[in-house]
């Protein structure tokens, strides 16, 4: 008697979104090492072994798949800010927990966030349109945690935008010089910057 597979909210068997991960990862490494637009189809075929019809098949343009990339960073980013709003905590918790949820994505998938720092201006039209909506998402749950600050007492009055852009370049280009498995962890790197940044906007008790 055959099998019933699992479908994915696409419609697509748990086999097939296995594969599709697999040539997105393998892609990301490819244009860390060479660059987007230095980096042909027939590389990318090459370096998941399949033939251009199976890319399509998988992914569809190569735009779509540096697009994947950048989906990729985002799923794992949003899901980090869900669970620290699940946790709860102080305004300076909050912003503690967001730092390290951010950072263990870089430093777990450094290739991916190579990609997505660098090449983000190839997207167009519907895929950049859907990768600006969401990093502005991602920043308003950032912006929300310094208001919140703000109302509590916690930080100083501050222009919220600018302290997003400014927490955000704290913590997005550690991937230039920490690594997984380096001489700090995460979680040291993570607490070293929320103390940096808060003991920086923090009301004085």
């Amino acid at each position: 008697m055959p099998q019933t597979q699992v479908k994915g909210k696409n419609g697509k068997s748990a086999k097939w979104e296995q594969r599709r991960h697999e040539i997105v990862d393998a892609s990301a490494k490819v244009f860390a090492e060479r660059g987007y637009h230095a980096t042909s189809t027939t590389e990318l075929c090459e370096a998941n072994d399949i033939g251009k019809g199976a890319l399509y098949y998988y992914i569809g343009s190569k735009e779509l798949l540096l697009a994947a990339i950048h989906d990729r960073v985002m799923d794992e980013v949003m899901l980090g800010a869900d669970r620290v709003n699940l946790a709860g905590g102080s305004p300076r918790e909050q912003l503690a927990m967001l730092g390290a949820e951010l950072l263990d994505v870089i430093f777990r998938f450094p290739d991916h966030v190579w990609v997505f720092l660098h090449d983000f201006p190839a997207l167009t039209g519907k895929n950049a349109e859907t990768f600006r909506q969401r990093r502005r998402a991602y920043e308003q749950r950032v912006e929300n945690v310094f208001k919140q600050g703000i109302e509590s007492g916690d930080f100083r009055p501050i222009d919220t935008r600018l302290a997003v852009i400014a927490w955000l370049g704290m913590h997005n280009y550690t991937y230039l010089s920490l690594r997984a498995g380096g001489h700090f962890s995460v979680r040291e790197v993570a607490g070293s910057f929320a103390d940096i940044f808060v003991l920086g906007i923090a009301t004085r008790a």
